[in-house]
């Protein structure tokens, strides 16, 4: 069932927003050579402890995972693109790091996601990253009352036919609100002026991720990170955003993006 929220609801999903874009923004700044992902995990964990925040991935079990995840980030490195386990692993330079988050508080969650490139960073590695950025701000541009959701998948899709790269549609965007995973499935590739009529009062988390040269993935022995099929690099951006009677608010923002508020 679809779920509209009021301006009142919507505010309070804005407040977990902020604290989320907090998150993200200091991962991007600790993440660095000689790093190792457990050193985030516990930053962030030590983050929501504070902020009196719970983690929506703490004990999340759903069919695709193998028993319950008991971390609060998921970190995922080079080919490793969504769901990443935390592990004992070093940051080298030169790795691309995707980062995954999204907490409640007080009832309301949010969720977002980014890509960073650790030290000395590949031209090829800094192109995957601009086009899920990209494709997440053209998603988010289409994100208005009257278009479909049909729309917002064209606006990702194309994004990845620009620039080159293949496109899966098993995972993808998700209605969000009093739980992390509402209903609506958000594919990253679809034909405009279909599915659902946007409206004022749905909240939608989108997020494009692309691997450099195939649409098919493989999971880790741990059950849970998903890799590209080919062993090729990976991004992945993500924002949680509210239809308004205009341009969709971007209730994860964070402060050094150049996209729509």
């Amino acid at each position: 069932m679809i779920e509209l929220k009021s301006p009142a609801e919507i505010e309070r999903m804005h407040v977990t927003g902020r604290f989320i874009a907090e998150v993200l923004t200091e991962v991007g700044e600790i993440a660095d050579v000689g790093v190792n992902l457990m050193e985030l995990e516990h930053h962030v964990r030590g983050m929501i402890k504070r902020r009196g925040a719970e983690s929506c991935y703490w004990d999340y079990a759903p069919s695709f995972g193998r028993g319950p995840f008991r971390n609060v980030i998921c970190l995922s490195v080079n080919d490793a693109v969504l769901h990443g386990l935390p592990r004992d692993y070093t940051l080298r330079d030169g790795d691309v790091l995707s980062a995954d988050i999204a907490v409640t508080i007080d009832g309301w969650a949010a969720d977002s996601a980014r890509t960073v490139i650790v030290g000395t960073p590949a031209e090829e590695d800094l192109r995957i990253v601009r086009a899920t950025e990209e494709a997440l701000a053209a998603a988010i541009d289409a994100a208005r009352p009257g278009n479909r959701l049909g729309d917002i998948s064209a606006a990702i899709g194309a994004v990845a036919d620009a620039y080159g790269y293949p496109v899966n549609t098993e995972f993808g965007g998700h209605g969000i609100g009093r739980t992390m995973h509402e209903d609506l499935h958000i594919p990253n590739k679809g034909r405009p002026g279909r599915g659902v009529k946007l409206q004022p009062g749905l909240t939608l988390a989108l997020e494009p991720w692309f691997a450099r040269t195939t649409d098919r993935i493989v999971y880790d022995p741990d059950g849970w990170t998903i890799r590209s099929a080919d062993g090729s690099r990976t991004a992945h951006s993500e924002h949680t955003v509210a239809i308004t009677e205009g341009a969709a608010l971007v209730l994860t923002r964070r402060p050094d993006e150049a996209v729509a508020a």
